[in-house]
This record gives C-alpha cells, structure tokens and sequence, in this order.
C-alpha cells in the first residue's frame, strides 16, 4: 500500500499552497528547482533575518550615571556649614562673650559652654559631612540606558530597583541647564510620558545631555512611528 506524503510548503513565486515534494508548481507553473528560484530563496532569507533583528534591536544608544559635578551647589552650600564648624570648634566664644556682652562666666560655666562649643562644631562638621557623602552614593547608584525601544534605569544602594520605560511612551522632552552645568558641561533632561509609574521622568546632571536630548527625541519619533501612536495634545 502506497504511504501518501501530505507535508506542504508554499510557492516561493505565488504563494500558494503545493506539496513539499512538488517540483513544479501546478498553481504558477514555475519550476522550484531552476537558478531562478535558488536565487529568490537566497533573498528572501536575508530580508527575513534582518526583519528579526529590527524588531529585537537592543542597541544600547546612551549609557551612564549622573556626574557628581551637578553636586557643586550643595557642596558649595556644605562649605559654608563646614566654615561655621570650624569656627565653633576654634574661636573660644565663652571669651569673647565675657568681652563683649559683659556676661560673668565663672570658671566652670566657662568650661562646660567651651565642652558644648567643641561638640556642637564637631557634629555639624559630621552632619554636613554624612549628608554630602549619601548625596554622592545615591547620585553614583543611578545607571541609565537608553535604546532604540525603551529607557531602562537602576538606582538604589541596599534595595536595588530597575525599571524601565518604552519609548513610544514619551510625550515630550526638555533640557535645563544652569550657570553651574553650563560651566562644567552637564545638564538635565525631562520627559514628559503618558507611563502612569513615571509621568515625569528626569535624567539627573548627566554628561552629553545635548546628545542624550537628540538621541531620545528621535527614538520617540521613530517608535511612535513603528507602533503607530499619534500623541493627543
């Protein structure tokens, strides 16, 4: 008894639905073995690969954390706070108060707002000192990334989130850049999205914001183009 082959393929010229085995196709007529076809078969799977890789591309565009030079405000702020430790600790202010104001300290009470005077220096000192360094972890613990089809970034020191955010989400953008960033070549960008988690989403003090600003823009315009988003004002 014959074994009936009932494995199928399509007509690489029509289309059509022909037996795996056919040579020629009975719908078009066409040979499947000439150079003819060997020639649209070797196009045709190039295109197709490349039409994968389109839709999986993962390059990476932009890829960095804030600089810690977009903390030179506060760390211009914390040196005046630093200044005013020292001098609590240095100028011997139960003396000049005596001087002064004409306040009678004894010996004792001299002594003990002299021991106050020193630890209160000293914890300010410490104060601005730990604020300064969370300030500069938790600005160095954000990592951005930016590709073609979404915003990816981490941030965090003992609970680590990441979180990301497609691209044809972005409504609009913005950059803001202050004497201090125009001087030390820095700036921050703004989004505007329609991402209920992240409304408004801001990459902080970030190098080459200018290209990072360029870069999104284009890959919001091209994914809303992909996914067929028109944006209602």
């Amino acid at each position: 008894m014959a074994v009936i082959d009932l494995q199928t393929k399509q007509c690489i010229f029509c289309a059509e639905t022909i037996q795996a085995q056919a040579i020629k196709c009975r719908f078009c007529g066409e040979f499947l073995n000439s150079d003819k076809a060997r020639a649209l078969e070797a196009d045709s799977e190039p295109n197709s690969q490349s039409s994968e890789d389109e839709e999986t591309d993962d390059t990476i565009l932009f890829a960095g954390s804030p600089s810690l030079l977009g903390m030179a405000p506060a760390v211009i702020k914390g040196l005046f706070f630093l200044v005013a430790a020292v001098l609590l600790i240095k100028l011997p202010l139960e003396i000049m108060a005596d001087g002064l104001l004409g306040l009678k300290l004894t010996g004792s009470q001299a002594l003990a707002f002299g021991r106050y005077r020193v630890i209160a220096g000293i914890g300010l000192a410490t104060l601005v000192v730990l604020i300064l360094v969370i300030k500069m972890v938790n600005l160095k613990m954000i990592y951005y990334e930016v590709s073609a089809d979404r915003i990816e970034w981490a941030r965090g020191i003992f609970d680590r989130r990441v979180d990301n955010l497609d691209m044809f989400r972005v409504i609009d953008l913005n950059m803001r850049r202050t004497v201090f960033d125009v001087i030390f070549g820095i700036g921050t960008v703004s989004l505007i999205t329609t991402d209920k988690t992240d409304p408004e989403f801001v990459f902080e003090k970030i190098r080459r914001s200018r290209d990072l600003y360029d870069i999104i823009k284009k890959a919001s315009l091209k994914a809303d183009q992909q996914n067929r988003v028109i944006h209602m004002e």
